[in-house]
């Protein structure tokens, strides 16, 4: 329970901290929050990852109406479905993939890189792509600065960029830290 509560923690200081959860470039924000519900789903599982996924999610969706951290949030993060949902399946797919790969694995090392790496995609692919099932409008084209016939390949180059580079930043970090915490602590 207290890992838990300092993992919330985190995630709450880092959404606030400006350039510490989510690094403004443009019209975009790379994030960095989806790291530590990866490493709460690695080091407690997929519940708690979930839990720390939801308060991220519950998080980015208030912000959405009282201080958006982007171009984008109050066009497209006051709908639930894009903003909660998404930061849940991160901890709960993240936290499926590593108990899944540590019975056929012995050593954690590699499920931890590839949980880490399902839990980035899980963050990129439901986020881009519920904002692009729901909000294929003129709107939002703008604020990504492109022309609405063009949001498909924004948002394909956006997860080139932003999603590869999130991807990245899970694999190296999440392992660096999940490690040392669950020598310290083991899953249920």
């Amino acid at each position: 329970m207290s890992i838990l509560s300092i993992l919330i923690a985190i995630i709450i200081l880092q959404d606030f901290i400006p350039m510490l959860g989510n690094i403004p470039i443009g019209p975009l924000s790379l994030t960095t929050l989806h790291v530590t519900v990866i490493i709460t789903a690695i080091v407690l599982g997929p519940v708690d990852g979930a839990i720390v996924g939801g308060v991220w999610g519950v998080i980015t969706w208030i912000r959405a109406f009282t201080m958006p951290s982007s171009a984008i949030a109050p066009l497209v993060f006051v709908n639930p479905v894009v903003s909660v949902v998404p930061r849940i399946m991160i901890g709960l797919i993240a936290g499926w993939v590593f108990i899944g790969l540590t019975k056929v694995m012995k050593k954690p090392l590699v499920p931890m890189i590839l949980s880490s790496v399902a839990g980035a995609l899980t963050n990129t692919i439901l986020v881009l792509g519920l904002i692009y099932l729901f909000y294929d409008t003129p709107a939002v084209a703008h604020s990504y600065g492109v022309n609405v016939h063009n949001l498909f390949k924004a948002f394909v180059a956006i997860f080139a960029t932003n999603g590869i580079a999130e991807m990245v930043l899970a694999a190296v970090i999440a392992p660096a830290v999940a490690t040392p915490l669950r020598r310290l602590h083991r899953p249920k």
